[in-house]
């Protein structure tokens, strides 16, 4: 039996202000059983929500499959509309959000204020993209007819969202999908269900007609989520999650031929050269490897270092670490939140020990916070050699992994030894060798001197097991529409 966390007024209120039933065909519904949310600070409960079974699941996609035509029809500019009000409702509503979100998910407030305007930004963004779906008119080579070129909704799309950006990876799904005209049925993560809860409301309010956003909340993601995925009134599915359940994901798409998206694991290579200006690439690291705590698909997950300048760069890190202050997300100043639960905290535990066994050094942290909360210190490793299992998997925690290596040839071979291609990260000051880098590493995306890629306006995915298709830029929109030639005979 869960203990219900103390909780201020403030953030009681932020809690109690969530609908807590699945939205369904424009209405908020019960289920007989429930499903826990909670503190990851505390362990402590924060609520309950509805734990929807199967049939909830179908008649979710009835409700968008039923809603489907006419939102196809809606004109271009209303559905831009819809989302331009809805980005504005969201930067309106930032602390509330901000609130609900460090409190089930554990990022800091000032993080979850910069997730809620990136989570805007992609309504906006896709609001401008929903009045200028393209098509073509060209001459047939041989002549006598012309070939007329138009775009789509795909139809009914599934939406499965994670934990870790529990309201931007719902908008960057949502604004596509609302923008070409598809309805959608929105599966959030279990661990933090409220922040899109909280969503589907503020649709609601800003017009979204009943039917075309659905969201079911489940303890049971496959039973729900399976005869969805096989029924051929599912046209799409987007899921951003691991490899490992994205692979059988595509299993089940592959039955009815289905439209995928995958946005899937990562284990970014982090490349710092003798040349690179220092200051910006420890700042750069910082970035890439503490944001959301390092439970970020993104983070930097294997930092090389050009060995004549390894010792100067672990030390810079290792006091930068070192000095972000770690606590609840409520509290003023804090950096560090807590991970999402003590399974994690567990996985960091044993990588840890792993790359310690194998020779790598402690410089800052390495052992887990005794007390309440899903606490891990900052901790950067240094000596940290290829073979430790933390450079074959995702951290997903605040640990920084150094190696060192000594030409480019060798490093990009290093960084590309794996099955994954999301992003990587390159520091030099010679733009020559930065361009040859990013060029010859397998992944869907580069940080170049920065250590942030992520943007609305850049399209966002990876190569190899890391996924199919783009989210965000102008090729966001495309994965929410068919493309339909008409020959016309003259």
């Amino acid at each position: 039996m869960l203990t219900e966390t103390t909780l201020t007024a403030a953030e009681r209120a932020a809690i109690d202000s969530v609908p807590t039933g699945l939205y369904i065909g424009g209405q908020w519904r019960g289920t007989s059983g429930t499903l826990p949310v909670t503190d990851p600070a505390t362990g402590q409960l924060l609520c309950e929500v509805a734990d929807a079974e199967p049939g909830a699941g179908l008649d979710a996609l009835a409700a968008a499959d039923q809603a489907q035509a006419e939102w196809a029809r809606t004109p271009p500019r209303q559905r831009s509309d819809i989302l331009m009000d809805a980005h504005r409702e969201l930067l309106a509503d930032t602390e509330r959000l901000a609130l609900i979100m460090t409190l089930e998910m554990g990022k800091p407030l000032a993080e979850a204020r910069g997730e809620i305007a990136y989570a805007a930004e992609f309504f906006r963004w896709f609001a401008e993209e929903a009045v200028r779906l393209d098509g073509g008119y060209l001459p047939a080579p041989a002549g006598g007819s012309r070939f007329l070129v138009t775009r789509q909704p795909v139809g009914p799309s599934l939406l499965i969202t994670p934990w870790n950006f529990p309201l931007a990876m719902g908008t960057r799904k949502i604004g596509p999908a609302l923008a070409a005209g598809c309805t959608c049925v929105v599966k959030p993560a279990e661990q933090t269900p409220l922040s899109m809860l909280a969503l589907a409301d503020i649709l609601a309010r800003v017009g979204v007609p009943a039917g075309v956003v659905n969201v079911i909340t489940t303890s049971d993601p496959s039973a729900v989520m399976t005869p969805l995925i096989l029924d051929s009134r599912s046209r799409k599915l987007s899921f951003t999650g691991s490899t490992a359940v994205g692979k059988v994901l595509l299993e089940q798409c592959a039955r009815t031929v289905m439209r995928t998206s995958m946005e899937l694991g990562g284990n970014a290579p982090f490349i710092v050269f003798d040349d690179a200006n220092l200051d910006e690439a420890v700042e750069g690291a910082v970035a890439a490897k503490m944001r959301n705590i390092g439970q970020a698909c993104t983070a930097a997950n294997r930092i090389f270092v050009q060995r004549n300048v390894a010792e100067e760069f672990a030390s810079r890190l290792a006091a930068r670490l070192a000095a972000l202050p770690m606590g609840r997300g409520t509290e003023p100043g804090v950096v560090v939140g807590p991970l999402i639960d003590a399974a994690a905290v567990a996985k960091v535990e044993s990588l840890v020990a792993d790359a310690v066994g194998r020779g790598a050094t402690v410089r800052t942290g390495g052992a887990a916070v005794d007390g309440p909360g899903n606490f891990y210190p900052a901790t950067v490793l240094t000596g940290v050699p290829d073979e430790a299992e933390m450079c074959h998997t995702e951290i997903f925690g605040p640990v920084a992994a150094i190696g060192t290596f000594t030409t480019e040839a060798e490093v990009v071979v290093r960084a590309n030894d794996t099955p994954y291609g999301l992003v990587g990260y390159v520091f030099t000051e010679n733009l020559r060798r930065g361009l040859r880098v990013c060029e010859a590493l397998e992944t869907g995306m580069v940080g170049l001197n920065q250590g942030v890629v992520s943007n609305p306006a850049a399209p966002f995915g990876g190569v190899k097991e890391s996924g199919l298709g783009r989210e965000g830029g102008l090729t966001g929109i495309d994965e929410f529409l068919e493309t339909k030639y008409i020959g016309v005979r003259l």
